[in-house]
């Protein structure tokens, strides 16, 4: 009996082997692939942050681009001009764009940002339509929220 239980001893001993080999395999497997599925995650994660922030950055430079085509209008604002003025209707499609402009970075970024554009929208508005008294400089007006715009969105952008 006794060389029996020494080979029941090495059978036991050889199968506790296999299934701790086994288990410390699976738990190998197992940590690999959660660690490669956070590894995908983050990947995803940065890709899209990735996106949205050059989402941001057309859109800033849309916002830009359009204030600019209002600023030059306010500059060549005639004293006098009706709804059939050329100068009208291409400031019209101009402000139309820069309205819709301001209202995406409203849905873009944050309301700081958005208050910012919102404000020197709102100066451009009133500087094209409405002119400013005489002696007053169109840049000097639309300095100081051009300029929170600009540092709003730089801080937002990073």
């Amino acid at each position: 009996m006794a060389p029996m239980s020494g080979q029941l001893w090495v059978s036991l001993v050889s199968l506790g082997g296999v299934v701790l080999g086994g288990m410390l395999s699976y738990l190998v497997q197992h940590r690999t692939q959660l660690s490669a599925e956070r590894a995908e995650q983050q990947r995803q994660r940065n890709a899209l942050s990735e996106a949205r922030r050059a989402e941001r950055l057309a859109l800033l430079e849309r916002f830009v681009e359009v204030a600019a085509e209002a600023e030059r209008s306010a500059f060549s604002r005639p004293s006098d001009f009706d709804d059939t003025h050329p100068w009208h209707l291409r400031t019209q499609d101009i402000m139309n764009r820069l309205w819709v402009a301001e209202r995406l970075v409203r849905v873009q970024f944050p309301l700081p940002v958005h208050d910012a554009a919102r404000a020197y929208f709102l100066d451009l508005n009133r500087t094209v339509w409405e002119g400013l008294p005489d002696g007053e400089s169109v840049r000097d007006y639309l300095e100081d929220n051009r300029l929170a715009f600009l540092d709003a969105a730089r801080a937002v952008m990073g």
